[in-house]
């Protein structure tokens, strides 16, 4: 089987997510020497909400497992990285029970990095995190001298 000298993955895209991702490109190689897209920091999004009670953080993952994402939260920081490395070894052996020769490898290696800083109202001794169809979600609770409380008139 033949495979293609050249894979192309170019769609149309709008020209401000060109210079976005040719800005993340730069800041890749400048501090992991790695690439961007496919090989070092991927773009996956982040979701953070608020509610009375609670902060909710939801980072996309997808093919991460919970082994291979830490979070950390100190000193109001909140830290999410998850790294993933795909070993390919030697090409005729089959790698990860994996029956065959491979031919074209291209999840080598991802890592996803983010941090926020979190405001004091939130109480660091209780966060709970779960990973789920590639979606990690946080929940931070809020300290309960914090919350909101109804005044009562008289």
């Amino acid at each position: 089987m033949a495979l293609p000298t050249r894979v192309n993955r170019s769609t149309q895209m709008d020209p401000l997510e060109l210079a976005q991702r040719d800005f993340d490109t730069m800041l890749g190689r400048l501090f992991t020497g790695r690439q961007y897209d496919g090989m070092g920091l991927a773009p996956y999004g982040v979701d953070i909400r608020e509610d009375a009670d609670h902060f909710y953080v939801e980072a996309e993952l997808p093919g991460f497992r919970k082994e291979d994402v830490d979070i950390t939260l100190e000193n109001q920081t909140l830290t999410i990285s998850a790294e993933r490395n795909e070993q390919s070894g030697d090409p005729k052996k089959e790698p990860h029970g994996k029956p065959g020769q491979l031919l074209l490898n291209e999840r080598r290696y991802s890592k996803f990095l983010r941090s926020f800083t979190l405001p004091p109202t939130v109480d660091e001794r209780t966060v709970d995190a779960k990973l789920s169809d590639g979606v990690l979600r946080i929940t931070l609770n809020k300290r309960e001298e914090t919350k909101p409380r109804k005044i009562q008139v008289s």
